[in-house]
């Protein structure tokens, strides 16, 4: 909308409140902080709930890959083959084998729940970039040496170079019953991949060790397999479904996590529509305050009709009037959004030492830290969302301006 210099000249005074003005104004700056906070709010939220779902996301399916191929039964007998018909399924990128299975850990006399996870060489040297302490380079077949999650170690106390004791209930027969079976491993490294569970669970050996504990033989459990579309997994590996539909399951990343990230979707809609009604408060108080000052001018409109004001004029004036509380707001929310997501963690520990709380509880949250991503479109949708409302807040005040019948106004004046 171009003004002309007179209607530049108008907005700019009627962006100043005048005596007996101060109330229109204090609504106006209501106004703008009211679009500020909820353009702020939504911002936040929003990119928070983004990168929290990116971030398991990542994190999950970086230690689980996109689908498993599970054997019934936990035991995947002919598993070569059945690993190399994955690997020749087109659209897969890579496949390991692999065992997981639940087993008890003690150190100290400590114990705890763990899941036993045996992977393969290569899959072993990915997690390189998250251990925090010792070395995953003797963590070899048969070299009595594993690999740990930080909160496990926390919990039982073991640090690098400690032995633990690894027990598997179903150990082998006598004839005084089952025996539990024990074998103790020294921890070469501590781990965090960042997911509290894994951190707290996790027990990570080579697969020649893991079949040894469990005295399984040569078999495994299951297939961990990556994609090149993790939103097509299923799909992709539905011919493998078919094939072995007697001997094994396919699971992909949404149905072994489906209740987690269908809760985040319908979390993330909510806080939107929440948050949303903050940005529709604030535009119905730029309609009321536009709508005041209006009435207040209604006089001054008159006389600007009779010294040849035109109707499109007025109407363009308020128009501005309005939509700049708004576009102000705007802009003000997006900068201190952004700049609260770039401080995010520093001012969850401020909080946290003011009251006393934890606001982030890692063994509820999943996340050790409080994610944030930024999408770039939704951050221009939630902008053109606040501009696109207070806009339309502007149309019915700036239309009654626009209508005001100098003859009638001034009749007795």
């Amino acid at each position: 909308m171009i003004l002309t210099p007179f209607e530049r000249a108008l907005v700019r005074r009627y962006m100043l409140p005048g005596r007996g003005e101060a109330f229109i104004a204090m609504v106006a700056g209501i106004s703008l902080m009211a679009v500020t906070l909820g353009v702020m709010a939504l911002v936040v939220v929003m990119s928070v709930m983004n990168g929290f779902r990116a971030e398991l996301f990542d994190k999950i399916v970086g230690l689980n890959g996109h689908a498993i191929v599970q054997g019934y039964g936990g035991r995947l007998d002919n598993w070569q083959q059945v690993l190399a018909d994955v690997k020749k399924t087109p659209g897969v990128t890579r496949a390991s084998p692999l065992i997981e299975q639940p087993l008890m850990v003690s150190f100290n006399g400590r114990a705890d729940l763990i899941f036993a996870r045996g992977n393969t060489p290569e899959d072993i040297q990915r997690l390189k970039s998250k251990v925090v302490s010792g070395s995953l380079f003797s963590v070899k077949p048969d070299a009595g040496e594993v690999a740990i999650g930080s909160e496990l170690a926390n919990n039982i106390g073991a640090r690098v170079g400690d032995t633990i004791t690894i027990i598997n209930p179903q150990g082998q027969s006598t004839p005084f019953g089952t025996v539990p079976r024990q074998i103790g491993y020294r921890v070469a490294a501590i781990f965090t991949v960042g997911v509290y569970d894994y951190d707290q669970r996790f027990v990570i050996m080579p697969i020649p060790d893991a079949q040894t504990l469990l005295l399984t033989g040569d078999t495994i459990g299951m297939i961990e397999v990556q994609v090149e579309n993790p939103d097509r997994a299923r799909e992709t590996l539905a011919p493998i479904k078919e094939k072995y539909a007697d001997q094994a399951q396919i699971s992909d990343w949404k149905s072994i996590n489906s209740g987690l990230f269908e809760a985040l979707a319908v979390e993330r809609v909510v806080m939107f529509v929440v948050l949303s009604l903050i940005v529709l408060v604030a535009v119905f108080n730029i309609l009321s305050s536009l709508i005041m000052l209006v009435r207040a001018k209604t006089r001054d409109i008159a006389i600007l009709r009779t010294m040849g004001a035109t109707r499109k004029s007025i109407l363009k004036v308020f128009v501005t009037l309005g939509f700049s509380i708004g576009a102000a707001g705007t802009l003000l929310g997006l900068a201190l959004g952004l700049m609260l997501l770039r401080f995010r963690q520093p001012v969850v520990h401020a909080v946290e030492r003011m009251t006393g709380q934890s606001l982030w509880d890692p063994s509820i949250r999943f996340l050790t830290e409080l994610p944030s991503r930024s999408d770039p479109f939704e951050i221009g949708a939630i902008a053109g969302m606040a501009l696109l409302l207070s806009f339309l807040a502007t149309l019915y005040p700036a239309y009654r301006a626009a209508a005001t019948d100098p003859v009638q106004v001034l009749r007795y004046e």
